[in-house]
This record gives C-alpha cells, structure tokens and sequence, in this order.
C-alpha cells in the first residue's frame, strides 16, 4: 500500500504557514512530508521562496513526521560539502527520520552566482560526483576530494546521524531515471510515468523506494480552483525542457499565459469532488510509485485537510 504525505511548497507559502500546513497534514492523517527547495518561485503569483533548511530545522519541532528534500540541487548554488553538513544536521533533528532528496536543478535558481547552465549530460556528471562528495562527507571522516568539477580540503563533518542517511535521486528523463537506479537509494518524480519507474528499478533500483509529487486545488467551486490552479501554477503545463532552462519567474509568468486553462483542468483535480482528488493519487500508485505526496495549491486549507481527512484518504487506504 502506498504512503501518502503532504507536500510542503516552499514556492508559494512563508516558512509560519508551512510549519502550519506540516502541523496539520500529521493531524490529518498524512504519513511523512515533502519539502521544495528553490531559490526563487516559478512566477510571481506564487510569491515565496524561504530557505529550506531553517524551515526543516522547525519542522523537526513542529512534527513528528519523516521529511524528504525535494529536490536539493547540490551542484551549484550550494557546494555539495556544505549540502552534507545541512543534510547531516537534519537527519540529527529528525532523529534520522531525513531523506535527501537531490536533483540537477534548474536555471531559475542555479543561475544566480553568474555560473554558466550546462547540458544536460553534464548536470547529471555533476551530481553524480556531488553526491560522492556528500556520501564521503557522511561517512565522518576527514575528506579531501580533487575531482573533475568540485575541490574538498581537509573537511570533517561531526555532528551526523548515527544511522546512513538516504540519497534519493530524482530524474524526469530515461537518463537520470537509469542514473537514479545507478546510485541512488530511491528515485524522486513528479509525474506518474511507469516507463521511468521501470527504468529506474531495472537500472540497479530494484525494490528501492520510489517518491512523488502531485499537486491538487481543493474549493467548493471548481471553477474558481481552475482558475486559482491556472493562474498560480500553470507553469506545470509548460512542455520540454522549459522548466530546466528559463531563468526568471518572470520568464515562466509570461510562457505559462500560452498553457490552455483546460490543460490545467484536465491534469489537476480541482473542486470539491473527493474522487477525483483520490483518481489523481491513483493515477501515481498505478504507476508503481511507493509514496505519494500531495499539496493544495489553493487557498482553502480548512476545507483541504478536512476534505481529505474524511473523504478522501480512507479511499487510498
């Protein structure tokens, strides 16, 4: 039986609300939580971008809850050395309950320090040695690394998780799903694609945890969250590689006016039909996908955690 968790968007709340939110889904009955790490929104409309890893530091007060990143780039707007120290201390706060969650990233927040975008080939090779260093880093001992893209001199991290903590690799093409099966200790997704999933456990994935992300807007009118899910998040309807490689949310704002409002309708469960909402999640478990996690894009909180507390996860279960 699949998990199901919260899906914690660091895009579109502050870090009070999503301590809130994290509170509430542990009340409502989700299993673990989900937590975006992003420099900048995709647009506007969404309007926040805290960083992630004060808002873990709370969270490991706030809940019980296991939590994953997703995703961490640590390629290049943070070195992958101080991406383990992070990583370690909250596998400490959680009391080992910590799944770093990593990916090649994208231009909208990796851009930031002047670095150059590169392809993807070369992402990948990228967080293929980030995650050496990491993983050496973890280990405890000191670390000195002279590698093709990252330089580490006599590093040590000391305050560590008695237990190894997880790297899960996210991947939303063939080559960093069989990357994922590679190396990682899970593989991270967004969309319930069976044919990466596959690749991911013939790759070396085997029986290795597979997550994913979905997102749904909840209201009693259904147009009015169309319109909400359009308006705030229609950058998931942006086609190819748009998400890698735009820079500005302003970029996104003015793309995501060419997504037809109907595509979002079609793609997102929106409104206050429970089954349509339970179909969406469906839709992830089908596609052999071990942890499903769900956020509400919409503004209607009470009637989300209540919806899906009384409706809509006694369905999944």
């Amino acid at each position: 039986m699949a998990k199901i968790g919260y899906f914690l968007s660091s895009e579109q709340f502050t870090p009070k609300q999503l301590i809130d939110q994290a509170k509430r889904a542990e009340d409502a009955g989700f299993e673990a939580l989900w937590i975006s790490d992003h420099f900048h929104p995709w647009n506007d409309e969404q309007g926040q971008s805290p960083f992630v890893w004060g808002i873990i530091g709370a969270l490991s007060e706030a809940t019980s809850l296991p939590v994953s990143t997703a995703v961490t780039c640590p390629t290049m707007r943070i070195h992958p050395a101080i991406i383990a120290q992070a990583a370690a201390t909250a596998a400490v706060q959680l009391d080992g309950k910590f799944v770093l969650g990593v990916g090649s990233g994208e231009a909208l927040n990796e851009h930031i320090l002047g670095d150059p975008w590169p392809s993807v080939g070369v992402r990948l090779e990228m967080l293929e040695e980030s995650i050496d260093v990491i993983r050496l880093l973890l280990g405890g001992d000191e670390v000195s690394h002279h590698g093709v893209h990252y330089e580490v001199q006599e590093a040590r991290i000391y305050t560590r998780p008695e237990q190894p903590l997880p790297i899960y690799v996210s991947g939303f093409g063939p080559q960093a799903a069989e990357l994922a099966g590679r190396i990682g200790d899970g593989y991270v997704l967004v969309t319930p694609e069976a044919d990466l999933v596959k690749t991911f456990r013939e790759s070396g994935g085997g029986d290795k945890p597979v997550q994913a992300g979905t997102k749904v807007c909840w209201d009693n009118d259904a147009d009015a969250a169309v319109d909400t899910a359009h308006r705030i998040w229609g950058n998931q309807g942006l086609p190819g590689q748009t998400s890698q490689i735009l820079p500005r949310p302003k970029d996104f704002a003015a793309l995501q006016q060419l997504v037809p409002k109907q595509d979002i309708a079609d793609s997102v469960a929106c409104g206050p039909n429970p089954d349509k909402h339970a179909a969406q999640v469906r839709e992830y478990v089908e596609a052999d996908i071990d942890e499903v996690y769900v956020s509400q894009m919409g503004p209607d909180m009470d009637g989300f955690f209540t919806a899906w507390q009384r409706d809509v996860l006694p369905q999944l279960r």
